[in-house]
């Protein structure tokens, strides 16, 4: 009979069997991808300005200050109080003396109460900050 001998027989193992080794790899992916969800950060829904060009892209840094429709700030997802704010930013500049901030406020604030909280960036410290936007659609030409 063809590739029905034993191992006993003396013959030597010519095939290696994968599926052990497929199974194993479909149930990694399966956990990392349920687990995927949990480690994403929750987001604070804001309305971003729009840009038209953005040449260059955003910094990406650790600290991320985002101010809602209600001036509420918000650091790295988590609500604040100005005073709390300040002591996390410096603790962010004592880790790292080139830490880097990116900054969201939602349009329908008023411009000063965004300069206040560039200000609080500065005076921690921070040096280095980058304001988020949203890139508009560019129209597309019709035919």
């Amino acid at each position: 009979m063809a590739g029905g001998g034993t191992p006993d027989d003396g013959d030597e193992i010519t095939g290696i069997n994968v599926t052990p080794l497929v199974d194993i790899v479909l149930v990694l992916l399966i956990i990392f991808m349920v687990t995927a969800n949990m480690i994403v950060r929750e987001t604070v829904e804001v309305d971003l300005p729009r840009a038209a060009s953005t040449k260059d892209k955003t910094v990406q840094g650790p600290v991320m200050l985002t101010m809602d429709k209600d001036a509420k700030i918000f650091f790295d997802g988590v609500e604040v109080e100005s005073a709390a704010l300040m002591g996390k930013m410096k603790e962010a500049v004592e880790k790292d003396k080139e830490v880097r901030a990116i900054i969201s406020a939602d349009q329908s604030l008023n411009y000063g109460k965004v300069m206040g909280l560039i200000d609080l960036v500065k005076e921690a410290g921070i040096a280095k900050f980058a304001l988020n936007i949203q890139k508009e659609a560019k129209p597309t030409a019709s035919p």
